[in-house]
């Protein structure tokens, strides 16, 4: 088969956000493929933000430690292929294609005897098949969503990262923060070690909860782990993380925002955890790895002159950490906004956190049929920022050529800036758009 008729196989099992909560059908994939996820320890990371940033510093951290480690995340920016890496880098179209031929006799097999298996199950089964054939030594996993269901929990990780849990996808993973902590909690497995990053009182007490049932060993920020001390710096900042055996001094972090500060702590503390022993990792061998971190589409400059910025919040929780970033580490006088959503989002809650640093806004649609229609999205902003500072385009090219006229009227190209946000379906969209460098 050729790359594109797999890509278009797997998306004809359905939409990303069709949800069935079972593990019945990927358990039976697992034992006909062999359970491949037994064959490496796995890191398994949930949590309503900082998911992605989380893993990949947890990936180049085992790296730097000259381990072969597969990564497993969700959603891609561009390409599908980006979900699952290698050694830091996504599958070639060849070996993608390789792997999706591998499996296919057994999803086929799944399909008539349990039922279609959905598009993320398909890349789960791929991406732990892929991890054992390569083999690597260790497997970072995101959940797609919650975690007690999500497919990639037919794992059992040894360490659980649990980054910050907040409001979102209330209509698979219930109504408040302790429903969705309960279903994020299911990652915790037996034996396992539990790092859980800075929580609402209610989702820390259900998470402690979880842990003192299933033996788990805790680690929290804040307490066992942390970051001691933070300071900007140019592209960036510089961190004192106290991690779970020792602490690192100097630690360069080219990512903005405190809450990637926090992420880092998490990532530290889950390979001191998946480590073993009492000694800590080797202070050098740290400062290199979060020094080549990257985050595509986390307030990633793509442009300048104007400077652009893309970020995928698409939540409260995510968008206040944006806020709280840009103020902190960009001294714009005049930012313009370009905001495509999903329909389903607390849309009026990221408006609101998004208004006072933002001096007008351009509200258009993204490649997803899920994106809000754009007469939809400006009404609600027009209730947010009010009607004179709401633009309105059809196209995400015409809004990011609106807002950056917008943002160059001044004439003072070092105080504006074009932020574009509100999706990761908005953001890969943008950074093609933009050709904002290879996929990574």
């Amino acid at each position: 088969m050729e790359y594109q008729a797999v890509e278009k196989a797997i998306l004809q099992r359905g939409v990303e956000w069709d949800i069935d909560p079972t593990l019945d059908r990927i358990n039976v994939l697992m034992d006909m493929l062999g359970q491949p996820q037994q064959a490496y320890p796995v890191v398994h990371i949930t949590g309503t933000n900082g998911k992605s940033s989380t893993a990949r510093m947890i990936d180049t951290l085992l790296r730097e430690r000259n381990l072969r480690v597969g990564r497993f995340t969700s959603p891609h920016l561009v390409s599908m292929r980006e979900r699952i890496t290698l050694d830091g880098e996504p599958l070639s179209e060849e070996r993608f294609t390789e792997v999706y031929e591998d499996v296919l006799p057994y999803l086929q097999l799944v399909d008539q005897q349990q039922g279609r298996l959905s598009f993320f199950e398909t890349l789960t089964a791929m991406a732990y098949a892929a991890f054992a054939d390569a083999p690597v030594d260790v497997a970072v996993i995101e959940v797609g969503m919650g975690g007690t269901w999500d497919s990639t929990s037919v794992a059992q990780g040894a360490v659980a990262v649990i980054t910050p849990i907040s409001l979102d996808h209330l209509e698979y993973l219930g109504p408040d923060i302790d429903a969705i902590a309960r279903e994020k909690a299911g990652i915790i497995k037996p034996g396992s070690t539990a790092v859980l990053a800075q929580q609402p009182l209610g989702a820390a007490e259900i998470l402690m909860r979880r842990a003192a049932e299933t033996g788990a060993t805790v680690a929290r920020e804040g307490l066992e782990f942390g970051v001691v001390h933070r300071e900007l710096a140019m592209g960036g900042q510089m961190l004192r993380l106290q991690g779970l055996k020792g602490v690192y001094e100097d630690i360069f972090l080219p990512l903005y925002g405190e809450h990637q500060g926090g992420n880092a702590a998490c990532a530290l503390a889950a390979v001191e955890a998946l480590t073993g022993g009492d000694d800590p990792l080797d202070g050098e061998l740290v400062r290199r790895a979060f020094a080549t971190v990257t985050s595509p589409g986390r307030l990633e400059v793509v442009r300048r002159g104007p400077t652009v910025i893309v970020d995928a919040a698409h939540n409260p929780g995510a968008m206040q950490a944006v806020v709280q970033a840009m103020e902190e580490s960009f001294g714009f006088t005049r930012l313009i906004a370009v905001v495509a959503v999903m329909a389903d989002k607390d849309v009026a809650g990221v408006l609101e956190l998004l208004e006072p640093i933002v001096e007008e806004i351009v509200v258009t649609r993204n490649s997803s049929p899920r994106s809000m229609d754009p007469d939809e999205l400006a009404a609600l902003a027009e209730d947010v920022f009010g009607g004179e500072r709401v633009h309105q385009a059809a196209r995400l090219d015409d809004a990011i050529d609106t807002a950056m006229g917008l943002a160059e009227e001044t004439g003072e190209f070092a105080g504006a800036g074009v932020l574009i946000t509100g999706s990761v379906v908005t953001v890969g969209d943008a950074r093609l758009l933009l050709k904002a460098g290879a996929e990574q």
